[in-house]
């Protein structure tokens, strides 16, 4: 079986925030995290 994938478009506080709220929901979900700018949040 597949594992889920989450993926997040725009790594600004709102995108990590969704991720992060992913993960703590389903421990075993892959997050991947695409940022066309040079910087990501890490406030999330």
């Amino acid at each position: 079986m597949a594992k889920e994938r989450l993926v997040v478009i725009g790594a600004d506080a709102a995108g990590m925030s969704a991720a992060a709220q992913a993960k703590r929901l389903n421990k075993d979900l892959d997050v991947i995290a695409f940022e066309k700018g040079p910087h990501t949040s890490y406030s999330a």
